[in-house]
């Protein structure tokens, strides 16, 4: 498996695998990523100074991916958005490549990078908090995601 960048040609596969997950966790609904108007076109959105998304390829095939874009137009806070793999790919230990990828290009930009899930996706919360995220009781000010009802943050400046 290899972590690249998002191309164009990758919209339409990470925008399946997203809505998949999104499907399999109760997620298709709005106030999440399955109501986000760039979902369909996620190579144009992330291709400004400060954001950035990376895909995992195998054989060729996108299973997964996740992107960093600033938070609420904040230029210290940044977002971790849409990290989905395909089930198969869960629990292979390349999810941990693909954050370090992300939180690395983070640290070039911002100084915290926060998040956003659902509370059901159980492995996920366990992936965050084992990763430095810190749980918060409230989503910060700002967010669009108001169905999501689990948030965390971890400062990128040691």
């Amino acid at each position: 498996m290899i972590i690249r960048e998002l191309q164009a040609k990758d919209n339409a596969a990470i925008e399946q695998i997203i809505r998949e997950c999104l499907i399999e966790f109760g997620g298709n609904r709005e106030g999440l990523a399955w109501a986000d108007e760039s979902l369909s076109h996620l190579s144009d959105y992330y291709n400004q100074e400060g954001r950035a998304y990376w895909v995992i390829e195998q054989e060729g095939k996108v299973v997964g991916g996740c992107g960093i874009a600033e938070f609420n137009g904040s230029n210290e806070v940044c977002e971790l958005q849409k990290m989905y793999l395909s089930r198969d790919t869960r629990g292979t230990g390349i999810a941990a490549k693909l954050l370090d990828t992300a939180l690395t290009f983070a640290r070039l930009h911002y100084k915290q990078c926060y998040l956003e899930t659902l509370q059901n996706m159980h492995a996920a919360n366990r992936f965050y908090a084992k990763h430095g995220f810190e749980a918060l009781a409230a989503p910060l000010a700002g967010s669009e995601h108001f169905a999501c009802d689990a948030w965390y943050i971890i400062n990128l400046i040691k």
